[in-house]
């Protein structure tokens, strides 16, 4: 149930297999048999896309069902059979995609009812800072930078896309080069959120100049200012699915070695920590990851 669910959101074999774990030729044979013992397609299958059919759409909820289940019976028996008190302090970068952050603080404190949760939402660079420190137990963050020896398991990672209104002028390009976008105008994210430190290193390395005429905080402040025409922005493509971002277009960015976005989760060393309990549940949490954005 959980491939079938992965597929169906992916719409994509290798994707899929990546967010489930396991190899993309067992995750075919595992549908295949499905749908063998069903009597009947569930997906079909192009070149380059997997499409539900009539009968996988019917199943779809079932499964989640399932899943949604599956999971709060562990974590019934896993409520009377550990006891764990104290303090789970955890951080998160804003919009993460990658990761449901607010799904799995509901369900450790459905598993650890005894534990407080004190959260912290802030930028990745903020956020490393406070794990170093010991002000957290675990932090999710969108940067491989400053993490040093933290404990580090990396959970996805996306392209950056370029969004801009429809009548921009770059709105009608299949891809465009970091250097087609010198003179533009920028609406970027703080210096403490990864994304905008990822920009910034990319264009430098290009020695492409660029200028940020708009900082923010907030994802939906930034897709609005680009839809009222102030500016474009490059985001992680998840951020273009937004219902705030439907007005707006989408262009890939060409391949020039710059880093893809990453997103982590990183813990303390600290040996009395409840982090490694609410990491755990990272192993079998069904994949929530909204499929990828259509790019021309």
């Amino acid at each position: 149930m959980e491939y079938l669910v992965a597929l169906a959101d992916e719409r994509q074999f290798t994707r899929a297999a990546e967010l489930t774990g396991v190899s993309q030729s067992g995750l075919s044979a595992a549908i295949r048999n499905l749908e063998a013992e069903l009597g009947t397609r569930l997906f079909t299958r192009t070149t380059r896309r997997v499409e539900p059919t009539e009968a996988g759409l019917a199943l779809l909820p079932f499964a989640r069902s399932m899943l949604s289940c599956a999971t709060e019976a562990r974590d019934a028996v896993v409520q009377v059979s550990r006891e764990l008190a104290g303090t789970l302090r955890v951080g998160a970068e804003q919009c993460l995609g990658l990761v449901d952050v607010a799904s799995l603080l509901e369900r450790f404190h459905r598993r650890y009812p005894r534990v407080e949760i004190a959260f912290t939402q802030a930028g990745s660079h903020e956020l490393l800072a406070g794990v170093r420190d010991g002000d957290l137990d675990a932090a999710f963050v969108a940067t491989a930078d400053h993490v040093g020896v933290l404990p580090r398991t990396v959970l996805g990672q996306e392209p950056v896309v370029l969004l801009c209104p429809p009548e921009h002028p770059l709105a009608s390009r299949a891809a465009v080069d970091r250097a087609d976008l010198a003179g533009e105008s920028f609406i970027d994210f703080h210096p403490s959120w990864a994304v905008r430190q990822l920009n910034d290193d990319a264009f430098a390395a290009r020695g492409v100049r660029r200028r940020v005429r708009f900082s923010v905080n907030d994802v939906h402040t930034l897709l609005d200012l680009v839809d009222r025409g102030l500016g474009v922005a490059l985001v992680p493509r998840h951020v273009a699915g937004k219902p705030q971002a439907a007005r707006l277009v989408v262009v890939p960015v060409e391949a020039d070695g710059a880093a893809d976005w990453v997103v982590s989760v990183v813990t303390s060393p600290g040996h009395d920590s409840a982090a490694p309990h609410f990491v755990e549940l990272l192993d079998d949490a069904p994949a929530t990851v909204p499929p990828p954005v259509p790019v021309p």
